[in-house]
């Protein structure tokens, strides 16, 4: 009977666990539900609409997985709204109640600055390295190699590799940030809405494969 219950116990675990695909992939949303992630937030709206996760808010939030991840590729679609918004992808994150911080894909609606795909510290080192914030030379290398990767009115699709102390970010394909920094080695991955009233941001095709 114990055998029994432990082997259902396992059925239904699995059941309700996200499959890997043959290359290695797992999709982390099912197109139906938030399961797997979590607002670690008094506020803030998160849904399914159709196959997309939609982020409401009045003030910014994050909506970030349940579970942490440490050597990986995450790829992500993400659609920003129309007139000022800005929103980004947390990866080997802290999760506080009310707080998360750490690395940050920038996702930049701003047309003028162009720093979509850049490494942002979220709540600590802020623009430390991709690009510098005030450094005139590295802000324009680092729009030099971003070029037009970004789409402002479409729908992006955001690759993030992390390996040991390697980060890597890429935007269709375009290679926007590539060090090392050895801050964080795991934690959760996370979904930004930057707080403009009003605004719904949109997020598709979210997937993980382990290193």
């Amino acid at each position: 009977m114990k055998k029994l219950l432990l082997t259902l116990a396992t059925l239904a675990l699995a059941a309700t666990s996200p499959a890997a695909s043959a290359d290695g992939w797992v999709s982390l949303f099912d197109g139906k539900t938030l399961n797997g992630w979590r607002n670690p937030y008094t506020w803030g709206e998160s849904k399914v609409v159709g196959h997309e996760v939609h982020l409401t808010a009045d003030k910014k939030f994050f909506l970030v997985t349940e579970k942490s991840y440490t050597d990986f590729v995450f790829e992500v679609d993400i659609f920003l709204p129309p007139g000022k918004a800005n929103s980004g992808v947390m990866f080997r994150a802290h999760v506080q109640p009310n707080k998360v911080f750490g690395y940050q894909a920038e996702v930049d609606g701003d047309p003028v600055r162009q720093w979509s795909g850049g490494l942002y510290d979220e709540g600590r080192r802020m623009w430390f390295a991709s690009p510098i914030k005030g450094d005139a030379a590295s802000e324009k290398a680092f729009r030099t190699r971003a070029g037009e990767a970004f789409k402002r009115d479409g729908w992006n699709t955001y690759r993030i590799t992390c390996q040991g102390k390697r980060l890597k970010i890429e935007i269709n394909g375009v290679v926007t940030t590539d060090i090392e920094d050895s801050m964080d080695a795991s934690g959760p991955v996370g979904l930004q809405h930057h707080g403009e009233k009003g605004q719904t941001y949109k997020f598709r095709n979210a997937r993980i494969k382990a290193l």
